[in-house]
């Protein structure tokens, strides 16, 4: 249990960044603690990115105590890190509505803060953002400064080394801060190095050097050779005693690694680069989930963390118990799989636990690779497996498998490989909002050739999915949604589903209602409600947006009136396919609606709300059904 004594409350003066500046380091201090006990009891009731921004808590001040912000720009990479930017930065008083409807989002957002850069919720772009910032401040002949925060967790990202090459070759002034919550630095070479950074950028001694090779150049005949010398001499001394080598390659001047937790280090730091010219790079070591016990233990599980109580770090507990998640169906029957067949090879990007490979990594150590936040690499890298007789499965969140399309393009549907992309929080996801909701996986990978696309309608289903996407000889997606299951009882053996074959769940002459996926039983559940009213209620479980049965065409012109639902966007999506696909057979005169997502990137709040939002829930369905009898 971690205790919080009574502190003056330091954090209620606090309005905006300019509110810093007088304060002593004793205060800074003493604001830390107020921040992290807010940060503490916000995300227990709320849920969120606990961890990481525990860690960042005394880097964000002493940002924001040297920098002039917003003139000097921050951009948090992901951003999981920025909920004492968020604090500190105006929105003190909302903070408790982080992530809620309406409320703040758990991201920076620039449509919420002059204080938030650049929007953030993927990895590895901070650098290339920063990057064109300074560009344009530099055209438009502005001298704000530019820093992007960077975890060494985005830094896996090949993104970032593009952006640190770029930055490098073009010299701009570009601050990168790493924040380093994982690398094992030990405390003698820690030590000294903070030390030596810290000389080596005081401004006394930069002009020093300025005014020695000012010198040494005027020297004829032998001055640049000399001066060649020297800056040989230097750079070899800098990257014996740090850790820099790398950043060095990259023509970055590598400070570090400071102590992210002693703001007397970070501020005497950030006050001497800032008068420094061209890319520098600032090693900053912290640790996930400093200040509270729980989560600096399992920093892991508090990385992102559902509503928990606070005096013994659980999770609050929900009654009656939720049936398992997809995630921990499709991790048990990886494993099950894996027993059975030795070719099978799972692949995730920075998240065994988010996906539920955890088990199957342990189980099959030899079959299992975490890339890190590498989405191009994790398809292609399955490509190659696959060519060599493997069954790889890529297990990855949909709206990160964005990142890898031209990947999933070229390098899997063009050769035709039997990749299976298992596609975790296929649709809206909730708190997280934007970024993370995966409503657009079925357009992406619909119109690629060779790709077999489908969606359980539950939990059972996904296992026989599964089953059968690896007996394939061609790419197969399978998306399902995040959360609890629905409940159903699972059968022992497995069974393949004939490819593309949809499954009618109940007969009727009134209405189709064609459901894909986690719509599926929304809308048994509407039917019923129409059969009450006198309707005759057809309702098919399509199971695969690609290919569709050919049977649909019958039950088209038999029935006449068609309600389509699914979880995706409805621009290109399952719905699309249906058009296209009655189109194509020349079937007309039909009276058809489609649900789904409309044409913008939705809101963060629960899963739920939104679904009734937007029409997806069992109201929504029958409310579209009747006005299909208008």
């Amino acid at each position: 249990m971690t205790e919080f004594k009574e502190k003056k409350a330091l954090l209620n003066m606090i309005n905006s960044p300019a509110d810093l500046k007088g304060m002593s380091v004793d205060d800074l201090r003493e604001l830390s603690g107020e921040i992290r006990k807010k940060i503490i009891e916000t995300v227990s009731k709320t849920g969120g990115h606990l961890a990481p921004s525990l860690g960042t808590v005394e880097l964000t001040i002493a940002l924001h105590y040297v920098f002039d912000t917003p003139g000097d720009k921050i951009i948090w990479d992901v951003g999981h890190q920025a909920y004492a930017h968020k604090i500190i930065t105006g929105r003190r008083d909302q903070f408790h509505t982080l992530r809620t409807y309406k409320g703040i989002s758990g991201f920076p957002k620039r449509a919420e803060s002059p204080y938030d850069t650049f929007d953030t919720g993927h990895s590895s772009t901070s650098i290339s953002a920063g990057l064109g910032i300074s560009t344009a401040k530099a055209l438009k002949q502005e001298n704000n400064r530019v820093i992007s925060v960077i975890g060494d967790g985005s830094l896996t990202g090949g993104m970032a080394f593009e952006g640190l090459n770029q930055a490098g070759h073009t010299e701009k002034n570009l601050i990168v801060v790493l924040n380093d919550n994982a690398m094992s630095i030990s405390p003698n070479v820690g030590a000294f190095s903070s030390f030596l950074s810290r000389k080596i950028t005081a401004k006394r001694f930069v002009n020093f050097r300025k005014d020695l090779e000012n010198f040494i150049k005027s020297l004829p005949g032998v001055g640049e050779n000399i001066l060649n010398l020297v800056r040989k001499s230097e750079d070899s001394l800098i990257t014996f005693f740090t850790p820099g080598m790398l950043f060095e390659a990259f023509r970055f001047k590598y400070v570090g690694p400071i102590n992210g937790h002693r703001l007397d280090q970070l501020i005497d730091m950030f006050k001497n680069i800032r008068h420094m010219e061209g890319p520098i790079l600032v090693h900053v070591l912290t640790q996930k989930g400093k200040g509270y016990g729980p989560a600096e233990a399992d920093p892991a599980y508090y990385h992102g963390v559902g509503s928990f109580n606070i005096s013994t770090g659980t999770a609050r507990k929900r009654e009656p118990k939720p049936p398992p998640s997809y995630t921990e169906v499709f991790g048990s029957t990886m494993v099950d799989l894996g027993r059975k067949n030795d070719k099978l090879f799972a692949i995730t990007a920075a998240m065994p636990e988010g996906t539920g490979l955890t088990e199957f990594s342990k189980a099959y150590p030899e079959r299992f690779l975490d890339v890190g936040i590498a989405e191009q690499h994790a398809v292609t890298f399955a490509a190659g497996l696959a060519t060599e007789g493997f069954r790889p499965v890529v297990a990855i969140y949909s709206t990160f498998l964005q990142r890898a399309f031209d990947q999933i393009i070229h390098d899997v549907c063009l050769p035709c490989l039997p990749v299976v992309f298992a596609i975790d929080r296929g649709g809206i996801v909730g708190e997280d909002g934007p970024t993370h909701h995966g409503h657009f996986d079925i357009t992406y990978l619909r119109s690629l050739p060779n790709m077999t696309l489908m969606a359980p309608k539950d939990e059972n289903e996904l296992r026989h999915m599964l089953y059968t996407a690896i007996q394939q000889s061609g790419p197969v997606a399978i998306r399902y949604p995040r959360g609890s299951a629905v409940g159903v009882e699972m059968d022992q053996e497995y069974r393949s589903i004939p490819i593309g074959q949809m499954e009618i769940l109940r007969e009727g002459s009134s209405l189709l209602i064609l459901a894909l996926g986690s719509a599926v039983y929304p809308s048994l559940e509407a039917a019923s409600r129409l059969e009450e009213e006198g309707l005759s209620v057809c309702v098919v479980n399509c199971r695969f947006a690609k290919p569709l049965d050919k049977r649909l065409s019958d039950l088209a012109k038999s029935i006449g009136r068609i309600l389509i639902v699914e979880e995706n966007i409805r621009q290109g999506g399952f719905g699309g396919a249906i058009l296209e696909f009655l189109n194509d057979n020349g079937i007309e005169n039909l009276r058809l609606k489609r649900l789904g997502l409309p044409d913008k990137f939705i809101e963060h709040g629960p899963a739920e709300m939104l679904k009734k939002k937007y029409g997806l829930d069992a109201s929504g369905i029958l409310k579209g059904a009747r006005d299909l009898f208008q």
